[in-house]
């Protein structure tokens, strides 16, 4: 029997101060499963698990428990609890204390009304707080504990503690916020055993936030990739890695070999300067990105695969080695347990199941743009130089600046809407905010001989570039488009701004 929807979210969208920081967000969560949400700082997984808890409201949409909207109930009636990073846990009170503190608050209905009919509610008992904490404790492995001074025990022990006092209340839903960035690399693989247990043991639904990958994929029944608000894929652990439907998911989960390629036939891709079997199915002659992993690529002798690369770098990870091969001036990293030495020529193979391909995001830059008096489109604030001839075949500008047709008539585009497209290899950036379009780097994805670059103005408006050089996410740069790089198409009919 299929488990039970608990939680559902719908159409939700969160802004602060009019900016978007979730978008249509749509997820349901089964009852007793393990969800993660994946992504890199400020994609909104944080945002996302306090509309759950009820610190923050969503600006739309619905957020269902057990199918009833929750979306305006406050935290502390919610059957929700949250752990978070720093464990905010009291100083100055024991383990047992700090486990009861919530209970000590508590009240429950007596079984007794007053003389209006409503319930009476009291305290718990002393025998009752005592029962909740030892039980409490006892799932998180510290009913030897009880009396400890909080500042004496582990940060591992400290997680538990906050775990125990958040479970106390049995809540439905149990939310962890990186529960363990606080812990040591050593401390943080225990704990994930740990809280796996922890999990099978509780049987409650957990929502864990992290931005660690491989926490993510240990841990997790359900995984939510998250991206700039928004949701990039849901899958198992094994369908995220195995099978990204995106170039953003394969370079976050995992170490991963992207390159953009074309379909040959149903069976053959082009990518590397070379033609793979593959087994995914696309139209031919379409543009798709690729992705290899660095395990999946087999090293032989020179000859003896599908093409040769040359080793260029070499580093023992412990389990295996990791290499940089060079196909010409494409990048291939390979893990390997076989030693081989660096400036070695090898053959490498590729079985067809394991080149995974994927529709590109990005084909190219398309804005809807306005030109002003002097011909120039204005685009993110930013005026840049284009040519309007190409709006009209035949035609010139003349000394008023006036767009003149081959038959002699006259147009003004001044303010004409028009459809913009910007190729992604014709977009330059440079250091510093000198020029009409000033962004921040938000994205960077390698793709073996050049890396894609996403730009984000403070309009929202998003560049996105392939460039050979390297950048840092967070830079600020300016962004050049050359004249004739821009394609312009009118909105309108061309008749419309016949002078008269």
């Amino acid at each position: 029997m299929a488990a039970e929807k608990i939680l559902e979210l719908k159409g939700v969208y969160k802004d602060f101060d009019g900016v978007s920081v979730v978008e249509d967000f749509n997820l349901y969560v089964k009852k007793g499963e393990f969800v993660t949400f994946l992504g890199p700082s400020g994609c909104g997984k944080t945002t996302t698990l306090r509309m759950i808890a009820g610190f923050e409201m969503p600006t739309k949409g619905e957020i269902l428990l057990n199918g009833k909207d929750i979306s305006s109930i406050p935290p502390h009636k919610r059957p929700i609890n949250t752990v978070f990073q720093r464990y905010a846990l009291f100083p100055h009170l024991d383990v047992y204390d700090n486990v009861a503190f919530g209970l000590k608050l508590k009240k429950i209905n007596s079984g007794k009304v007053n003389k209006k009919g409503e319930p009476i509610l009291r305290h718990l008992t002393k025998q009752e707080i005592d029962k909740k904490v030892n039980d409490a404790l006892k799932k998180v492995d510290l009913e030897e504990f009880e009396y400890r001074d909080i500042d004496t025990l582990s940060g591992g022990q400290q997680q538990r503690v906050a775990i125990a006092r958040a479970i106390v209340n049995e809540p439905e839903i149990l939310l962890l916020d990186e529960p363990l960035g606080a812990l040591d690399l050593k401390m943080r693989k225990d704990m994930q055993l740990e809280l796996k247990e922890m999990h099978k043991k509780l049987g409650i639904t957990f929502i864990y936030v992290t931005h660690d990958q491989e926490e993510a994929l240990t841990l997790s029944d359900t995984i939510v990739v998250m991206n700039d608000g928004c949701i990039q894929q849901i899958g198992t652990p094994k369908d995220i890695y195995d099978e990204p439907v995106n170039a953003f998911v394969a370079d976050f989960i995992g170490e991963s070999n992207i390159y953009s390629g074309t379909i040959i036939d149903d069976n053959h891709v082009h990518f590397l300067y070379h033609k793979f079997e593959c087994v995914d199915k696309f139209p031919k002659n379409e543009k798709v990105d690729v992705v290899v992993r660095p395990e999946d690529v087999e090293i032989m002798e020179k000859d003896e695969g599908i093409l040769n690369a040359k080793i260029v770098s070499k580093i023992f990870k412990g389990v295996h080695y990791e290499y940089i091969l060079m196909v010409g001036k494409m990048e291939l990293m390979v893990q390997d347990t076989t030693s081989y030495d660096v400036d070695t020529e090898v053959g490498i193979y590729v079985k067809p199941f394991n080149i995974q391909i994927m529709n590109k995001e990005f084909k190219s830059n398309q804005y809807i743009g306005y030109l002003d008096k002097y011909n120039n489109l204005i685009l993110d604030s930013g005026k840049l130089e284009c040519d309007i001839t190409q709006l009209l075949k035949g035609s010139h500008v003349d000394e008023e600046g006036y767009l003149v047709g081959p038959d002699g008539k006259i147009y003004d585009l001044t303010d004409a809407d028009v459809k913009v497209e910007v190729g992604l290899g014709d977009i330059d950036i440079e250091d510093g905010e000198e020029g009409e379009i000033v962004g921040e780097i938000i994205s960077m994805v390698y793709l073996g001989d050049h890396y894609r670059v996403i730009v984000r103005t403070e309009e929202e408006e998003d560049f996105v570039l392939d460039t050979i050089y390297t950048w840092n996410e967070e830079d600020r740069v300016s962004v050049h488009i050359a004249k004739e790089k821009i394609k312009l198409t009118l909105t309108k009919e061309i008749k419309e701004y016949e002078k008269a």
